[in-house]
């Protein structure tokens, strides 16, 4: 497993290209713009897309989706809890993508030999999720090293993200966090020196 990064679009958003050097396949997660830098990112690995993975719907993690995915010919997958078909006020935050394949929690999605699993982490927005591969989880905006995401737009909970947290916090120690911005992690990091993960870890539910 290669996992090639990037920071696209116009609010800095982690682009992340995981590849399964020996299929010659990979996925693009949470193209947020920049098609033309992401395609060239995507043909340095010698790798084919088979997905655009997307961790929730927000406008700044879903702008290159529709164009790599025509580019391609590949699906989009996302949690259509982040499709506000019957709401303009909402797609002005959550854009509508055509032809989006739903996906939930104990869904999985091959990536060549890789398997990645998706996990429902709501809080940032109700159709938040991470996508785990071996090692690496995708976190998007609900962890950040030393934060986490942002509550108070439309679809998000304190409540949730709270509980998103504690579940991440049981995978073992290792395991790499990428985050939608900044810079990545890991789960012991996080540990110790995240107040939020800190907290969430000895709250009930």
């Amino acid at each position: 497993m290669i996992i090639q990064s990037l920071v696209a679009g116009p609010l800095g958003v982690n682009c992340y290209v995981l590849c399964d050097e020996s299929q010659k396949r990979c996925a693009i997660v949470d193209p947020g713009g920049d098609a033309q830098r992401i395609a060239a990112v995507v043909a340095e690995t010698g790798c084919t897309p088979c997905a655009v993975l997307l961790t929730h719907g927000h406008y700044d993690h879903t702008g290159a989706a529709d164009a790599l995915a025509q580019q391609w010919n590949v699906p989009v997958y996302l949690n259509q809890r982040d499709v506000y078909a019957d709401d303009l006020r909402m797609q002005q935050l959550f854009p509508l993508l055509p032809n989006t394949v739903n996906y939930d929690e104990g869904d999985s999605i091959a990536v060549g030999d890789l398997t990645v699993k998706v996990l429902a982490t709501p809080g940032h927005s109700e159709g938040s999720v991470t996508l785990h591969c071996e090692d690496a989880l995708f976190v998007g905006d609900t962890l950040f090293a030393g934060s986490m995401g942002r509550t108070g737009f439309p679809g998000g909970s304190t409540k949730k993200i709270m509980a998103s947290l504690k579940r991440l916090n049981g995978f073992d120690g290792d395991c790499r966090v990428y985050p939608g911005h900044m810079e990545s992690s890991t789960i012991e990091n996080e540990r110790h020196w995240n107040p939020y993960l800190q907290q969430a870890i000895h709250l009930q539910f």
